[in-house]
This record gives structure tokens, C-alpha cells and sequence, in this order.
């Protein structure tokens, strides 16, 4: 977004937030808005929207700064998923309230920071893993391209991180480096166990990456189309 306003003079964009189930959207961000709101967060919910952020485990409301699942209330959540009373269901509380799937933050200033897919958390031995978190971090890395963290089956822990990374081009990096810019960083248990470079991602024909095919070929132990080499080196 940065670039689109330096470089390119479009300096009125904004980010909205949304789904299938709750069109338009959600919440967007002002024209007004700093650049920095902009970049962040999804902004704060449309007019007669209603939104909230609850403990997943719990289901109670959560105050700003506190991490949960975002549920939202109004004429923009659907009626129901057509013919599938029980998926419905699953998705509507009895209050009408739409339970997005999302993790998200609410900010003191009343925007929203969405931090990840409620499925995705991996739970390694009792400790919750949010992927998107260590996603972001190893963003920073000055090797690092793209980066997704998928949860894995583990014997001791019950279930532990995989980074599978594209390397920026022309550069080289280790699995060691990568854990060496880990540590100090990020909680000791959020460090990956594993990191394994990829050429590519399994795409829907939408553009969204499908984690869970990573997690499949991570367990069949063939990665053998998503790097040219092949194998899990």
C-alpha cells in the first residue's frame, strides 16, 4: 500500500474486511485515516454493523487488546448457507451473531488487526501457536520472500510448527539461519521445528494458499511438487 501511494499517487485507497457470509464487508479503513491505520488494521465496522471479539473456548466478550475469534451482527450476515440448516448452525449463534472463523484484535482507537485463521492455531503442548504471528516476524527476514507456518503432528508435543519458506531470488539461507534469527526474538516454543524451502505454494484458483496440502505432502514426506529438487532437505 505504500508503494501504490508513494509510487503511484493513489492516496485515497483503503482496506475493507469481509466475507462471503458477511457482504459487503465488515469493517474498512477511513480515506482519512493515517497511512499507518491504513497499512494495519482493517479500520472499524460500516454503520449498523455490529462487531465484537470473543474467547473462542469460552465464548465470552474479550476488551481491546486481547486476541480472539471476531464475530459480527447485522444486515450484512447472511440468512443461512442455502439447504444446510446444520452448517449454518455452526457458524450463527441463537443471537444472530456470525462467527467469522478470524482471529482479531480490536485497537483502543476502535479499528481492527486481524491476526490469523482460528483453525490454522496449532497447539503444541498446550501452548497456542497463531501461524500469522510468526509469519509476520519472518517477514523481516532479509531472505525471506513468503513464508507459511503450517501445524504438524508430533509424537511429544501433540503438534508442533513447520516454516516452509520461498527464498528471495539468487540468495542462500539455511534452515540454521533461519532459526538463529528466531531465537532471542520470539518465545522459544513459537521458534519452528523444522524449516523446509519450497519453490512454490498449492494455490486454490482464487489465489489463496492451501496449508492444508503442505500439511499433507509434510506427512506423506513428499514435497516433491512444490520444490524442484524435490524431498524434504
Amino acid at each position: 500500500m505504500r508503494k501504490v501511494t508513494e509510487e503511484m499517487g493513489i492516496r485515497e485507497i483503503t482496506i475493507a474486511y469481509g466475507q462471503t457470509e458477511s457482504s459487503p464487508v465488515i469493517t474498512q479503513t477511513r480515506t482519512d485515516d493515517p497511512l499507518d491505520v491504513r497499512v494495519a488494521t482493517v479500520g472499524r465496522p460500516l454503520p449498523h454493523v455490529e462487531v465484537k471479539i470473543i474467547d473462542p473456548e469460552s465464548k465470552k466478550p474479550l476488551p481491546p487488546g486481547k486476541q480472539g475469534e471476531l464475530c459480527t451482527r447485522g444486515y450484512h450476515v447472511m440468512k443461512g448457507y442455502y439447504k444446510m440448516p446444520e452448517a449454518t448452525r455452526e457458524v450463527i449463534d441463537e443471537e444472530g451473531w456470525l462467527h467469522t472463523g478470524d482471529l482479531a484484535v480490536e485497537n483502543k482507537d476502535g479499528t481492527y488487526r486481524i491476526t490469523g485463521r482460528l483453525k490454522d492455531m496449532i497447539i503444541r503442548g498446550g501452548e497456542n501457536i497463531y501461524p500469522r504471528e510468526i509469519e509476520e516476524f519472518l517477514y523481516m527476514h532479509p531472505k525471506v520472500l513468503d513464508v507459511q507456518i503450517v501445524g504438524v503432528p508430533d509424537e511429544k508435543y501433540g503438534e508442533v510448527s513447520v516454516a516452509f519458506i520461498r527464498k528471495k531470488e539468487g540468495v542462500n539461507c539455511t534452515e540454521e539461519e533461519i532459526i538463529e534469527f528466531c531465537k532471542g526474538n520470539i518465545a522459544r516454543y513459537k521458534i519452528p521445528s523444522q524449516v523446509i524451502f519450497v519453490d512454490k505454494y498449492p494455490m486454490t484458483a482464487s489465489g489463496k494458499i492451501q496449508k492444508y496440502k503442505l500439511r499433507e505432502a509434510f506427512i506423506r514426506k513428499d514435497l516433491s511438487a512444490y520444490q524442484q529438487a524435490g524431498g524434504l532437505a
